[in-house]
């Protein structure tokens, strides 16, 4: 009989196994099993798991003898099949649990083209002579196969002696502490290989190589967790070469009484586990790697690139730090930005679609598998948005933000965060990321062009208002003459009066710096500069406003009626754009007043405060607007006026938009046009 084989080409035959393609004797009823020469298990096929129970994964690059009893009589077998090249008759066969059953086989040999055996075809079932059943059907249903993982539990050297020690223990907190530990041992533990049943049971559209590496809590059901803890410490600790230990676990809502067996892997600090069970869906299982296929494939496909990301460690540590009583995250994350830094080198990117790698750049899927933190490079803030939404218990986050790609390109994504509802087996997180460069530079040259138009409307009104200006700025500076003349008759006198002409130039220098305000109401009407909101007083902005019309008002013979508002809220607002708003509206109302002839020229202008907004109201007493212009008198370009360029109210209505307020014009019952905006309140 051939001794095991050497460990480093057991590894080389797992490799190979992994990679060849699935063999048409995947399908066979009968066990089917390759040998090299030296013994050593090359293939075994689904129906050798059912009939022996030991998983592929564990037997790729065994010796036989791992399943049969040594001896010179089986040595002696295997030597003369070499030389015979066919062999057949009852073996004797060992299972997980212990207990040996008799198989009927047949070998045969095949030899290279220069006549030396290759390997050796075995083929197999239950020997009729051992309960077997004549004729049964040995097709092997996706159910019977069992789910096999080869897992590192090296890392928890001193947590398995820690556990050796507690189950000596009687007192109930050690008995309690002994149960955390179990659970931190799975916790622990790192994938080292699983097989496809376990990838389709709990890999979702992972796959092999995303789950390799990664710790088995992540893909364990939480509830069963302590007990497969437990049953990794026993085969770790247990005394007896080839032990198993099994338990029967409760349904986990993806195996129906699943029968999980560990034992303990030939290399150090390493077991097998074999999960056997009905799949806890009464759908057949073609259906459901159809509908996974579909799932992954519409995935794959969809034009905006998607991350699933594994927080799950965050979780918990999102649970002990709610338990020490803190409420206001954000304030706990000023005081600890390492947490942060945590979450960007440990939260792992799981899986990612096609678009998530033409994005960044990559040149496979396997690029963006990583911490999350290369999402965050540029907006660090972002990353701390997402955890505080996660702490508070949100279902999603959103904001827009900014990435860079591989090849440093740094773009606007608008991230959609989607966090998982319950804390289950798979705590999975969807980030999605839509590419909003090009949307968001349209937006700003948009936001330009309006403040240019804006701007050009403010200097158009400016000159319609040069009469108002002229007349405005030369009050005081008439006055400044005529003050100054005056003083100087009084210097010129043999008895200089020096009380009347401190008196005069005191009145000088209030008309200079009257001049000064008028002068600089002007420039911040005409200056081209970026809106700058502020908290304002609206009283405040109607009564400058209406410094700029004045004269246009008292040379038309109107007069205007004010009920500003007391106690009225503030507003948060641009003074210079509103102030352009109200200006506009006087403007107007003065024209229509002034149609009126020489009737009631009258303009009312008022304040209220209606459910935290703000509201102007501006009426006149002029004809009014036809029924027919009503619906049309804020587009743009629309004018009734022969020399009206028409967008004096298109502005007005999209300055009141930009500040969350509406505006809209109407006929007063006693006649003549009114026009109301609303703004709203500022925010406590």
């Amino acid at each position: 009989m051939p001794d095991e084989p050497a460990s480093a080409r057991k590894g080389q035959l797992r490799v190979a196994s992994r990679a060849s393609e699935p063999d048409i004797a995947d399908f066979a009823s009968e066990s089917v099993i390759i040998f090299d020469v030296e013994g050593a298990v090359h293939y075994w096929n689904p129906a050798s798991e059912a009939l022996y129970g030991w998983p592929a994964l564990t037997m790729i690059g065994r010796g036989i003898g791992h399943l049969s009893t040594r001896s010179e009589n089986e040595r002696e077998h295997w030597r003369l099949l070499l030389q015979e090249g066919t062999w057949q008759g009852v073996v004797s066969r060992r299972t997980p649990s212990g207990i040996h059953i008799a198989v009927d086989i047949r070998q045969y040999v095949r030899f290279a083209q220069d006549g030396t055996p290759r390997d050796v075809i075995e083929y197999g079932r239950q020997s009729l002579s051992d309960s077997a059943v004549e004729g049964a059907d040995w097709h092997i249903p996706d159910r019977l196969m069992a789910a096999s993982w080869e897992i590192d539990i090296s890392a928890a050297t001193p947590l398995i002696a820690e556990i050796a020690r507690l189950r000596k223990a009687v007192n109930a907190n050690d008995e309690k502490l002994l149960h955390a530990r179990y659970v931190e041992l799975v916790e622990v533990a790192r994938i080292v290989n699983v097989n496809e049943r376990t990838m389709r049971l709990v890999g979702g559209n992972r796959g092999r190589d995303l789950m390799i590496g990664q710790p088995v809590a992540g893909f364990w059901p939480l509830e069963s967790r302590m007990v497969a803890g437990e049953l990794f410490a026993d085969a770790m600790l247990g005394e007896t070469e080839g032990a198993t230990y099994r338990r029967q676990m409760p349904s986990d809502g993806i195996l129906r009484d699943p029968l999980v067996t560990v034992w303990r892997a030939d290399e150090p600090g390493r077991v097998y586990v074999a999960v056997n069970g009905t799949v806890d869906d009464d759908r057949s299982y073609l259906y459901l790697r159809a509908s996974e296929a579909r799932y992954r494939k519409l995935v794959h496909h969809m034009p905006i690139a998607l991350w699933q990301v594994d927080a799950s460690h965050m979780g918990r540590i999102y649970n002990d730090i709610r338990a020490t009583g803190v409420s206001d995250f954000g304030a706990y994350l000023d005081e600890h930005p390492e947490l942060v830094e945590l979450a960007a080198t440990t939260v792992r990117v799981t899986d990612v679609n096609r678009a998530a790698v033409q994005m960044f750049g990559g040149s496979g899927a396997l690029d963006l598998m990583r911490p999350v933190g290369y999402l965050f490079t540029v907006a660090r803030e972002s990353l701390r948005n997402v955890m505080i939404g996660r702490f508070n218990g949100q279902e999603s986050h959103h904001e827009v933000t900014k990435v860079e790609t591989f090849d440093g390109r740094v773009r606007d994504v608008r991230m959609s965060v989607t966090y998982p509802k319950l804390v289950a087996e798979l705590d999975v997180t969807i980030f999605s990321f839509e590419d909003v460069t090009e949307h968001m530079g349209i937006e700003a040259e948009l936001r330009q062009l309006q403040a240019d138009f804006t701007h050009a409307a403010r200097i158009s009104t400016l000159g319609e208002l040069t009469t108002s200006i002229a007349h405005e700025v030369n009050q005081p500076l008439a006055a400044i003459v005529t003050n100054a003349e005056t003083s100087l008759r009084w210097l010129s006198r043999p008895d200089p009066n020096v009380e009347k002409v401190k008196e005069l130039t005191t009145r000088i220098a209030a008309s200079g710096r009257r001049a000064s305000d008028i002068v600089q109401r002007i420039r911040g009407m005409a200056a081209k500069r970026q809106p700058e909101r502020v908290p304002l007083d609206l009283n405040d902005v109607a009564q400058e406003s209406l410094l700029f019309v004045r004269h246009e008002i008292e040379s038309r013979s109107i007069r205007v009626t004010t009920d500003f508002a007391r106690d009225l809220p503030q507003v948060t607002g641009d003074r210079i754009q509103l102030q352009q708003v109200i200006v506009n509206l006087l403007i107007n109302a003065v024209q229509a007043a002034e149609e009126r002839g020489e009737g009631d020229r009258r303009i009312i202008l008022g304040t209220a405060s209606e459910a935290g907004q703000a509201t102007l109201t501006l009426r006149d007493t002029g004809p009014g607007i036809p029924a027919d212009d009503l619906d049309r008198i804020f587009h743009g370009f629309f004018t009734t006026k022969e020399s009206g360029m028409g967008i004096g109210l298109a502005i007005c209505q999209s300055i009141i938009a930009e500040h969350g307020g509406a505006i809209a014009a109407s006929n007063h019952p006693d006649g003549g046009a009114e026009f109301r905006f609303v703004i709203p309140a500022e925010a406590a």
